[in-house]
């Protein structure tokens, strides 16, 4: 998949007729010149690379047919393969695949997309778990936020905002147009009141569970970063209370955040 330095971007807008117009000039070039490319890029990975060449050839032309039938058929597969308030079938980015494993993740497959999904782990063991692409650009359904895990004598520095009842991780959105690290930096000055060391900042994980207060189908992805910071903590902004939370506190946490319980639990580094 394709890594965007650029990511929520929208769509740009066009005139319907614009659109209809690309799409036949797209279908007249595959078919006029589709046979031709495919004959040439066949031999040259064959003589280029051999036999793994080839495949990994295929596998990249698979990959992109399975992200058009992701388009294509979208509107099916969302009555079909998903339950209402499922992760929806459509971004141009995702394969079909992905989008399924996404639903099973979230138990939001219907019975006919679970057999789908059977018959696909008959051929490739975990194929649409194995498929989630988190390199996607982010949708309506896919919200993007940064999180740093602060760590102290096996609990987790947490944190509750204003009018909410659950605890998160320290963090929050990235806005359009901002790096990771520049929205992470950003959320922890405004809401911890401290500045983290550059230098020390490094990735944990990234996770990913049902938004916490948004639609139903909506996804958080949720980058964690770990890092040294100067000052003193304390609630700033709209956070009201600064807390030190053990894995016994999950269930006080958002969905996401409890998947970053889970792994620190098993990496045996929250009590």
């Amino acid at each position: 998949m394709i890594y965007h330095k650029k990511r929520e971007q929208p769509d740009r807008k066009t005139h319907p007729l614009i659109g209809l117009l690309l799409f036949f000039i797209s279908i007249i070039l595959l078919l006029t010149t589709g046979a031709f490319g495919l004959i040439y890029g066949f031999f040259h990975n064959l003589f280029k690379k051999g036999f793994r060449g080839l495949g990994e050839y295929f596998l990249k032309i698979a990959i992109s047919v399975d992200q058009l039938g992701n388009v294509l058929m979208q509107h099916l597969l969302n009555v079909l393969w998903i339950k209402p308030g499922g992760y929806s079938f459509g971004n141009r980015d995702e394969t079909i695949s992905s989008a399924l494993g996404r639903n099973k993740r979230s138990g939001t497959l219907t019975g006919f997309g679970r057999a789908i999904d059977r018959l696909l782990d008959l051929i490739d063991p975990n194929h649409s778990l194995d498929s989630i692409d988190y390199y996607i650009e982010p949708s309506d359904q896919i919200i993007e936020a940064v999180s740093w895990v602060h760590l102290e004598d096996g609990q987790i520095l947490s944190s509750r905002s204003e009018g909410k009842s659950r605890y998160y991780i320290p963090g929050g959105k990235r806005m359009p147009e901002e790096q990771e690290l520049e929205a992470l930096t950003r959320e922890i000055e405004e809401e911890m009141g401290v500045v983290l060391k550059p230098d020390s900042i490094s990735l944990l994980g990234i996770f990913e569970a049902p938004a916490d207060a948004q639609p139903p189908g909506t996804l958080v992805r949720l980058s964690c970063y770990t890092g040294l910071y100067e000052g003193t903590l304390k609630p700033s902004s709209e956070i009201r209370e600064i807390v030190w939370l053990t894995y016994q506190d999950r269930n006080l946490v958002a969905p996401a955040d409890q998947l970053v319980f889970d792994f620190l639990y098993q990496k045996g580094m929250l009590n």
